[in-house]
């Protein structure tokens, strides 16, 4: 492709609307044009790496036995009111009607299609097991679109769904799914890391989430330094030893006044009370019922662990006016002492002594609270955010944090939507059998954005080169000298018939702006033709993720380019 040719409107300045580095440099680097709020066009180099990234899934999942189908983006609201999602999924659906008042959804994701479309057309044992996906657009009205392709409202996925006989078949589909995507990633040359997750409103029992490492990740992530335990803090399990236990003497309960003192550093400041020993109360909505959540005051409450406990659709905490009209004070002063409402503790607070919290009256708190003997909560579970240094739940060691983006998730769903549905088969003996299924997704629009977070510097992207929209540039410093573009032509002519993708900088340019355009763009390879150079019958050649360039004879520059090409590409991981 000569570079004359190719339409990659390239920017020199940061777009404002841009928060993070993918957002910035897939704009800048003429690979996506904003259409509208959270809604992308792809350019021809942005759909090169789209597709590659695609060529590379569709690749495993045919290898893991999947089949290719498409399903329709507009979807019936009867299928998602049969499943119980209609209502439940919430705004993030968008909703239309037809001419005759008729209700669909924008897709979403698509259980109700595919277990449907199965129920439909396999009825025996004898055709499970069934590994089924596409690779298609998907919509989630997001409150505030952001971030470029890693939170749109249009976004492309990929989705396969399996069908087996019983959960042990259903284990070796998962098992297959879950290598799939190792080998996936590793074809694209990422650092990820496989973590125990949320199954959130897909639902289901067991998921795990594929994670690119990435320092300004969206996600945090921990795992153990001594054993193979990794997790997303929303899922990590947060527990608390026996010699945690505090078996101080209980002292006398005493109502101390506060004013205007209303967060856990205003009474460590003021009281000396250390935030180890104080407990905050927080009160949520879940539901329709008001209830409080308890747990060390140097803690962050983890609503996801919050919601499954509870069991509930939607939760959100709740205002002023509900928090004083049930306990007469407001937030800063609330307290389990006294409360009427379900009260759910935290692991760590039910081995607490002597510790303080609101007294539930505006400017007073307690000191010297005890569970047990001032008050009595619905339970003791664990409700916080895993943090760096929390003992591992499956050893001896230490949990360490890092960042990191979530591009795919793999969910155990059993029989959730099969049983709603009434998707069945019959087993050997005849009898009638819900189907058990898995849901596996991965985000390829998202992946793209991701690899960037993952690899760039200050002069643009470094795309590792599986995924690169060209494998190599050729740059010749001058057009109009004839010796420089006749070596460069004929570089570029055997580069491309050895398989080699190539653009040809055949542009009336500045070689310093061909080269901060080969940088933006993150172009693995880039060849230059100059004459210093051409004199000694040598070319530069200059591979993106290193400082400097190497001189490399001109007869075998093309050989050295394609033994790069072919070793990157197999190589599983760039350490």
């Amino acid at each position: 492709m000569k570079a004359s040719e190719l339409f990659f409107p390239t920017l020199r300045e940061v777009p404002s609307e841009a928060e993070i580095v993918s957002h910035q440099l897939l704009l800048r680097a003429g690979f996506i044009r904003k259409t509208t709020a959270g809604v992308y066009s792809y350019l021809p180099l942005g759909y090169r790496v789209l597709k590659k990234i695609m060529n590379i899934i569709r690749e495993e999942m045919d290898r893991a036995g999947g089949q290719e189908i498409m399903m329709p983006i507009i979807q019936p609201s009867e299928l998602w009111q049969e499943s119980g999602r209609w209502d439940v999924y919430g705004d993030e659906m968008f909703r239309l009607s037809d001419r005759h008042s008729r209700h669909f959804a924008l897709g979403p994701t698509h259980e109700e299609i595919i277990t449907t479309l199965v129920d439909a057309d396999v009825h025996s044992y004898r055709s499970l097991p069934l590994l089924l996906y596409q690779m298609q657009n998907k919509y989630r009205d997001e409150i505030r679109p952001r971030f470029g392709l890693m939170r749109g409202r249009e976004f492309v996925m990929k989705d396969l769904y399996s069908f087996d006989v019983d959960d042990k078949r259903l284990d070796i589909s998962y098992r297959k799914m879950h290598d799939a995507y190792k080998r996936i990633y590793e074809r694209m040359a990422l650092k990820y890391r496989v973590v125990e997750a949320d199954s959130g409103a897909i639902g289901g029992n067991e998921s795990h989430e594929f994670m690119v490492l990435a320092d300004n990740g969206e996600s945090a992530i921990v795992f153990c330094d001594n054993c193979d335990y990794a997790a997303n803090v929303e899922k990590a399990v947060c527990s608390v030893d026996k010699e945690d236990e505090s078996f101080e003497e209980m002292l006398e309960l005493e109502k101390i006044h506060t004013p205007g003192l209303k967060t856990i550093q205003d009474l460590e400041d003021k009281f000396n009370f250390a935030k180890e020993k104080q407990i905050k109360t927080l009160m949520y909505v879940a539901d329709e019922e008001l209830v409080a959540a308890v747990l060390r005051g140097d803690r962050e409450l983890n609503e996801i662990k919050l919601k499954n406990i509870l069991g509930c659709n939607q939760l959100f905490m709740a205002d002023d006016g509900m928090v004083r009209r049930q306990c007469g004070a407001s937030f800063g002063s609330l307290g389990p002492i006294g409360m009427d409402i379900k009260v759910l503790v935290d692991l760590e607070v039910g081995k607490m002594r002597n510790f303080s919290c609101g007294a539930n009256v505006d400017d007073y708190h307690y000191k010297n609270v005890n569970m047990g003997r001032d008050f009595v909560p619905e339970a003791i579970v664990d409700l916080r955010n895993a943090v760096e240094g929390d003992k591992c739940p499956s050893c001896d060691g230490s949990l360490k944090l890092i960042r990191g983006i979530e591009v795919g998730h793999i969910f155990k769903l059993g029989t959730k939507y099969s049983q709603a549905m009434n998707a069945s088969f019959l087993d050997q003996n005849g009898e009638k059998k819900p189907m058990v299924m898995g849901c596996y997704g991965i985000g390829v629009s998202r992946t793209m954005a991701a690899a960037i977070e993952q690899n760039y510097d200050d002069n643009g992207i470094i795309w590792p080169i599986p995924i690169a929209p060209y494998h190599a540039i050729v740059v010749p410093v001058n057009i109009k000298k004839v010796d420089q573009m006749s070596a460069a032509k004929a570089i570029y002519d055997k580069l491309v018939s050895e398989g080699i993708e190539t653009i040809f900088d055949d542009r009336d340019e500045r070689a310093g702006v061909k080269f901060k355009d080969a940088d933006l763009t993150g172009i693995p390879l880039r060849i230059t033709i100059g004459p210093k150079s051409l004199k000694q019958d040598k070319v530069e050649l200059k591979k993106r993720w290193e400082e400097g360039f190497d001189l490399v004879d001109i007869d075998n520059v093309v050989d050295v380019v394609k033994e790069i090409v072919n070793r990157e590409e197999r190589r599983e991981n760039r350490e």
